[in-house]
């Protein structure tokens, strides 16, 4: 059984680990560990040191060199650190031979993610799919992770089932992922009536990096009180409310948010959820332009919504945020001419790329709310034109 109802109360100390190598820059790892500090935080532990290595490839028993590991093993003595978790993927082996090392509970960044989705979910459906993704990232590592499964104790990526025989394990596995698959058919089912079901309304899909503020928007568009906090992953699951912009009413759904590295058995587990993004007829995508790499990011949810084959949807870019940008990117003591003048080159730019497709807002201070929802309703009611022609009540 999964452990659902575990709660850590007090911060594991944890070191974090990235391997520099032909794939990856030495700045993409920094900045890839910088995030999964953050993933590492909002599952309950702290960070209190990073490793990094230059590889050309990953070491096969141990992702990492000897003496890197030696170098941990090491810095972790009389710290009490209570995990190690790698920013990449890593197999069963892999796993058991760095525990055996290190005397350290061992996770991957997948491991970690999945770990907050267990915690963050709250519908039967949510459970379900996590669960699901769980069971089907363990089965591939059930010879290499057994000892690690069979341990007690709790703590961050223990959420998972622990078996005393290999052949039993990959059985009771194979068998819960079939039952969890039947489950998630009869709710997608459910799901898919139930979106048939709200009628000829104009379906709309916020989109994004997760913590871009997706929730936040989603509040101030629909007057909805949807949970939003600055953790990643804070929705798991498709909230969808009826708003009614100038007499023209429309279906707003806020979804899970997109994030580097996403886990594959998450994407295919979650296919009900996203199939929020892919039945929507118009898309904001919402973009946290205060972070460093938000380019990236914004890059990230793209790739993400190509694999959904629903890039090509009518999409409304909403950079958000503007506040913290300006207060990032500006001293005091820069003359208001030239914030000006690089506040439009950004405009410009991103007005250019997204084929004038963009609006830059501060959800938190109600900044240019206005133009939004202007922005929003002008594509609701212009879809509206195109696919009920005949309907003039409220679309002009």
């Amino acid at each position: 059984m999964l452990d659902k109802k575990r709660v850590i109360k007090e911060e594991e100390k944890a070191v974090l680990v990235g391997l520099v190598h032909k794939d990856q820059t030495d700045h993409q790892v920094h900045e890839y560990l910088d995030e999964l500090a953050f993933l590492a935080e909002t599952a309950g532990a702290i960070t209190i040191k990073r490793f990094t290595q230059k590889l050309q490839h990953p070491d096969s028993r141990t992702f990492i060199g000897k003496g890197k590991l030696e170098e941990i093993k090491n810095y972790i003595q009389g710290k009490d650190v209570r995990i190690i978790i790698f920013d990449d993927e890593l197999s069963g082996a892999q796993i058991n031979n760095i525990e055996k090392a290190l005397e350290v509970k061992t996770i991957d960044r997948s491991d970690l993610i999945l770990d907050i989705f267990a915690r963050r979910a709250k519908t039967a459906q949510a459970k379900a799919q996590v669960e699901l993704a769980q069971y089907q990232y363990i089965l591939p590592r059930l010879r290499g992770m057994w000892k690690h499964l069979e341990r007690l104790g709790g703590g961050i990526g223990t959420r998972g089932p622990g078996e005393s025989e290999i052949e039993t394990d990959r059985r009771i596995v194979r068998d819960k992922i079939s039952l969890l698959r039947k489950r998630l058919a009869e709710i997608d089912k459910q799901a898919f009536t139930q979106r048939k079901d709200r009628g000829e309304f104009i379906r709309v899909a916020l989109v994004g990096y997760t913590n871009v503020g997706k929730s936040t928007i989603m509040n101030l568009l629909s007057k909805r009180d949807v949970f939003a906090e600055n953790k990643l992953f804070a929705t798991l699951d498709t909230t969808t409310s009826k708003v009614v912009f100038e007499n023209t009413p429309f279906l707003l759904s806020d979804t899970v948010g997109f994030i580097r590295k996403l886990p594959h058995h998450l994407v295919e587990s979650f296919k009900s959820t996203l199939d929020e993004v892919r039945e929507a007829d118009i898309l904001l995508h919402v973009v946290d332009i205060s972070h460093p790499q938000y380019e990236e990011q914004l890059s990230v949810v793209n790739k993400t919504l190509e694999e959904l084959k629903a890039l090509e949807k009518p999409t409304l870019t909403i950079f958000n945020k503007m506040d913290l940008y300006e207060e990032r990117t500006f001293d005091e003591w820069l003359e208001p001419g030239t914030k000006k003048e690089i506040l439009e080159d950004l405009y410009e730019r991103w007005q250019r790329e997204t084929h004038e497709n963009a609006v830059f807002v501060a959800a938190i201070e109600k900044r240019n709310l206005d133009q939004l929802r202007k922005t929003i309703l002008e594509k609701v009611r212009q879809m509206y034109r195109v696919r009920y022609p005949y309907k003039t009540d409220f679309i002009y």
